[in-house]
């Protein structure tokens, strides 16, 4: 029951929705990464943004997300070009080769291995 977390919230909107998402991605991340099941973590679309703002330590999902860095995939290439975003040294994903961009996550390729798809 492999396990891949998708988040395309946006930390810049400044919503509570926006920081729930993301809380909960991470939370189920640590709840999968304890149980032992294998988990991976990608930041698409705006939320390659989210990796910038995670890292501050006055920011209130740090904790958590360093509880669960290490299961972090990395960020789509394209969509990190397109937002702006600092990627944090993060792996920059390129395995959906998407005319005029550098590269997107392959969900259908996630799908083929058999990892399940959650996103937030």
């Amino acid at each position: 029951m492999k396990t891949a977390i998708l988040v395309l919230s946006d930390p810049a909107s400044g919503t509570e929705e926006s920081l729930g998402r993301v809380f909960n991605a991470l939370a189920v991340a640590l709840e999968y990464k304890q149980a032992g099941v294998p988990v991976q973590l990608l930041f698409a679309g705006a939320g390659t943004r989210w990796p910038a703002a995670l890292n501050k330590r006055d920011h209130p999902a740090n904790a958590l997300y360093k509880q669960v860095v290490d299961v972090v995939a990395g960020v789509s290439c394209g969509c990190a070009d397109v937002f702006g975003a600092d990627d944090q040294g993060l792996a920059r994903i390129t395995t959906n080769a998407v005319p005029g961009t550098t590269g997107l996550p392959s969900l259908l390729g996630l799908q083929r291995d058999q990892w399940n798809v959650l996103t937030f």
